[in-house]
């Protein structure tokens, strides 16, 4: 039993889930609304900005980013590149004035802005038609480490990690969200930076890793399981790569730059984060921080997913290194990297990593589809006041109801791909949410038909474009299909607002509220 205590896969991870048991404990005291959903509004923008940061960068950055890199090539780039950019427009047009309305939840900005019950409920299924598309992959993840490195089924790493989770947030609120969401992005980052050194150190700088991938022509070295045919490369009589798989042209290319950057702005894990800082100042700083954090966390990951490619086509690695950079998928990619560098010790970090991912991301989904139901249905339409105490039960309630429907939905995406899961939430926010906040906060014109419209229609067409458009014509189906989805949304709160021309009486008074000067600023 000590052995395997001493094991760093088992070790690290521990270390990893006592700190979060502790600061969870440190942060019980939720006794009001404000404490549970936006830790009280009192988190500074270091804090909050490695909070951003780690909230963001979730298993599908982790695990993702360097996977489809690994599978797809440079064009993997082209998702952290799309990310960059979401983060950079938040910052520079939603960040700010999204703090200075001083809410609790993102259907509550909808409601705000248009004074209607019936947008707050159509906002709140949004919320959790997106938190649902990111959730699942984050547990795919973790089931996914737990049953190749831990040996157990799959459905028990989905059950362990939800049942965490409904701890995690349930106890801690967004205080100990928060602070747990920061520690994690350093673990994670510290993983990586590790990583890399280690890379380096082994002889994969970049000029080797381009040598070797330019120059491969013939069969994996390692293991007779692995063939090259022509210019795929087969396992098992299994064809799992293939050099021209995924080559997106420039409309391809521009559709996913146009879902991931705008929907980084339709998430609502990550909109509800600006809401706990101090000012809208803050809220500023906190942004331009994350941007920096995910940018330096994004070149890593691209670098490392090249890395993997060369310690593949070398064929000089462990069997086991080869066999699971095969039947883990794009999913386990950087475990199966750590392994092949530093060995079961940076194994351990990085799963450590991994789960920190999995967590801090997790938790942001958690809180937010939390307050979804119960401050913005139950709170809201209750026929009855409720006390602040009654509102946080309810909100641990829905964390239970949450971790129940999170964890169905994990075990039905088993065989997919994280990253390109968590691509498809970004394509509803950016068709639904990502139109609302943008022109909500810097148009006069929407009014409430106009915001349900783009809501519904952006709703609508991307679940369209995810599940059945393979009855388009091929040209029309697009892996990210921000390019059909995001314009439909943007469009339909145009068009219905300007036929509607009702626009709310107090829109000046909004307006000078979210666009006050410093000194305005709401505390």
């Amino acid at each position: 039993m000590m052995g395997i205590f001493l094991d760093p896969k088992y070790l690290f991870t521990m270390i990893l889930l006592g700190t979060i048991v502790y600061i969870t404990y440190l942060s019980k005291r939720n006794d009001n609304a404000s404490d549970f959903f936006v830790g009280g509004r009192v988190f500074g923008w270091f804090t909050n900005g490695s909070a951003i940061a780690g909230d963001y960068l979730s298993a599908a950055t982790f695990l993702g980013l360097a996977g489809l890199t690994f599978s797809i090539g440079y064009d993997g780039a082209f998702y952290t590149f799309s990310f960059s950019i979401g983060l950079t427009l938040l910052a520079l047009f939603v960040a700010g004035p999204l703090r200075r309305l001083g809410a609790y939840t993102v259907a509550d900005f909808v409601a705000y802005r248009f004074h209607s019950k019936r947008a707050r409920v159509i906002a709140v299924v949004v919320v959790l038609a997106i938190s649902g598309f990111y959730a699942a992959p984050q547990l795919l993840g973790a089931a996914s480490i737990l049953s190749m490195f831990f040996g157990s089924s799959y459905e028990f790493g989905i059950i362990f990690t939800t049942v965490v989770m409904i701890f995690y947030v349930g106890v801690g609120g967004m205080k100990g969200t928060t602070l747990n969401q920061a520690l994690e992005l350093w673990i994670r980052l510290g993983a990586f930076i590790v990583m890399v050194a280690a890379a380096i150190y082994g002889g994969f700088h970049y000029h080797q890793i381009l040598a070797t991938i330019s120059e491969f022509s013939g069969t994996i070295i390692n293991t007779a399981a692995f063939t090259e045919d022509g210019k795929d490369i087969v396992f098992n009589g299994e064809t799992w790569y293939q050099s021209g798989a995924f080559n997106p042209n420039f409309w391809h290319s521009l559709s996913m730059v146009i879902g991931l950057a705008l929907g980084v702005i339709g998430l609502p894990h990550i909109l509800l984060r600006f809401y706990t800082n101090p000012s809208a100042k803050e809220a500023r700083k906190s942004a331009v921080m994350s941007i920096g954090i995910a940018s330096l966390f994004f070149g890593l990951a691209v670098y490392l997913g090249v890395v993997g490619r060369a310690i593949f086509l070398e064929g000089n690695a462990s069997s086991e290194v080869m066999n699971n950079l095969v039947t883990g998928g794009d999913n386990m990619v950087i475990p199966s990297i750590a392994t092949a560098l530093g060995g079961q010790w940076l194994l351990g970090l990085v799963i450590a990593g991994a789960f920190a991912a999995i967590f801090s991301n997790l938790s942001g989904l958690f809180i937010a589809s939390s307050g979804a139901i119960a401050h913005d249905l139950y709170a809201k339409f209750s026929k009855k006041e409720l006390t602040e105490k009654q509102r946080v039960r309810a909100a641990k309630l829905a964390i239970v109801f949450l971790g129940v429907l999170y964890g169905i939905l994990g075990i039905l995406v088993k065989e997919a791909s994280i990253g390109h899961l968590v691509a498809l939430a970004f394509t509803v926010g950016a068709s639904t949410f990502a139109p609302i906040f943008i022109l909500g906060i810097w148009w006069r014109g929407i009014t409430e038909k106009g915001a349900i419209a783009g809501l519904v229609m952006g709703l609508l067409a991307s679940m369209f474009m995810i599940f059945f458009s393979s009855v388009l014509p091929e040209a029309l189906q697009f892996r990210v299909p921000g390019i059909i989805t995001v314009p439909i949304g943007f469009l339909s709160v145009i068009i219905v607002s300007k036929l509607d021309g009702k626009v709310p009486a107090d829109v000046n008074s909004f307006m000078r509220k979210v666009h006050a000067k410093e000194k305005e600023d709401v505390a």
